[in-house]
């Protein structure tokens, strides 16, 4: 998976197609990610016991990879990720401005 935790992202596709935020979590066997304040719903609990009282949650639901692109942080474009290898060591690259993300 080219995401990673803490990567900053566009929305493609779906109710929140063209917000931007934080990767907060990733879910490589599901190729799915979790973004903050991006894909929430609300979830209606009954209370459990007498002094417990029902409440509406808001829930945060993962995302698909392929629903979400990088946003470069130098050149603040969408772009996919590539690599490069320099000195032994793998490096995820921006496609379009060719600096290191």
């Amino acid at each position: 998976m080219k995401l990673i935790k803490g990567d900053t992202v566009l929305i493609t596709i779906g109710k929140d197609k063209g917000k931007k935020g934080t990767v907060e979590k990733v879910f490589p066997k599901n190729n799915k990610v979790m973004v903050e304040g991006i894909n929430q719903y609300k979830r209606h609990l009954k209370s459990r016991t007498a002094d417990q009282k029902s409440e509406i949650v808001v829930v945060t639901k993962p995302l698909g990879v392929a629903n979400v692109a990088l946003v470069c942080p130098k050149c603040n474009k969408q772009t996919r990720v590539g690599y490069s290898i320099v000195n032994d060591k793998k490096k995820r690259v921006c496609r379009k401005c060719g600096e290191e993300v």
